[in-house]
């Protein structure tokens, strides 16, 4: 009876993926209770989160590819409805309009967009597999562009850079013209060149996303306001050395200088306690989850999976780069959270259900192969 119940659980759960995810859980925890000022009640909730975000995993896990096609185009739906009510009715908090009263709790609705935007992209060319052509790539610029939209009107931009990251390797893994990422590249440099003059970048942009791209380019400028979180951010993590100054002793962590050092920050915090041998550590580990979301994107059997996975672990990637980043002062403060490791339910549930999905495509990969 036990080891049918151990067989039922362990079942859908790819071993080398749930092993990598569990030790940057267990590192995340060792670190939280530093970046706290060894809060064990933050930490307890911190685990309490792994726990529901694993579950959630698993019941995704469980769900076939069939299914999660299925599921693709109506939460999409769903997910423009609620950004729109957002628009309509949304509830303002620190000057950003993006939750969403339901009675017995809020939602953030452009979390749902991080699922389901890859996985409607990826549905939509699959769907059409068998006649590609340039219209179904438009067709999915539009998919993709309608959420990022509603989510930058919020105003919300790290989350629409991460929804618009997910789409676009979706389009990538497609098999995207080269010639078009040419293009694209050539666009988007002349973008940025244009939002680095301030007079223009205002009239794109909002006025505090223009001040955060000024303060990265030099954030001795404003030492003590806008560029204080990067100067901070960098001292601490330079003070670390090769070796860190070690567990628990990290004086700029604890002398409270890092701001958002459990979240945002928390990056910094590793770097000065553990120094860059404990930062080599954690890339290797983040590589690891990569390769293996990669793996399961190569050997998946359908073209929905393929770049639906590859997608998933290339998000991933993203996440990491521009969180580290920002902490190191080589990318504009946008919130990103450093993946399953900073404090909070919500990034770390949308990570996991999206390893919940590469478990469910390797699943049904091996069920395929009986």
């Amino acid at each position: 009876m036990i080891k049918q119940l151990w067989n039922r659980i362990r079942q859908p759960v790819d071993a080398w993926l749930f092993l990598f995810t569990c030790l940057v859980f267990a590192l995340s925890a060792v670190l939280l209770f530093s970046a706290s000022n060894q809060d064990a009640d933050k930490v307890m909730n911190k685990i309490v989160f792994m726990g529901v975000a694993i579950g959630g995993m698993w019941v995704i896990a469980n769900i076939s590819q069939a299914t999660l096609m299925r599921l693709a185009l109506p939460g999409y739906i769903l997910g423009v409805i609620l950004l729109i009510l957002v628009e309509l009715v949304g509830k303002t908090v620190n000057g950003s309009q993006r939750w969403l009263n339901i009675g017995i709790t809020h939602i953030q609705p452009s979390e749902l967009m991080r699922i389901a935007v890859p996985l409607t992209i990826a549905w939509f060319f699959h769907h059409f597999e068998a006649t590609l052509n340039w219209k179904h790539f438009a067709g999915a610029a539009i998919l993709l562009a309608i959420p990022v939209a509603l989510i930058l009107k919020q105003p919300d931009l790290g989350t629409a850079l991460m929804i618009s990251a997910s789409g676009f390797y979706v389009l990538f893994f497609a098999g995207l013209s080269w010639r078009l990422l040419g293009l694209m590249a050539a666009a988007g440099s002349t973008l940025v060149y244009v939002v680095l003059q301030w007079d223009w970048c205002i009239n794109i942009l909002h006025e505090y996303q223009c001040r955060r791209i000024a303060t990265m380019l030099n954030p001795m400028e404003d030492p003590l306001g806008a560029g204080y979180h990067i100067i901070q951010g960098t001292i601490a993590i330079g003070s670390g050395g090769v070796t860190g100054k070690g567990w628990l002793n990290g004086t700029q962590t604890h002398l409270d200088f890092i701001p958002e050092r459990t979240t945002d920050f928390i990056f910094a915090v590793f770097g000065e306690e553990f120094g860059l041998i404990g930062n080599g550590l954690l890339l290797v580990l983040y590589l690891l989850v990569i390769g293996r979301g990669l793996m399961i994107a190569n050997t998946a059997s359908t073209l929905f999976g393929r770049l639906l996975a590859g997608a998933i672990a290339m998000t991933f990637f993203t996440y990491a780069f521009v969180n580290m980043g920002m902490v190191s002062g080589i990318l504009p403060v946008v919130g990103v959270p450093l993946p399953l490791v900073s404090y909070g339910g919500t990034s770390m549930v949308s990570i996991l259900a999206g390893f919940g999905i590469l478990m469910s495509i390797q699943r049904d990969r091996k069920l395929m192969k009986r």
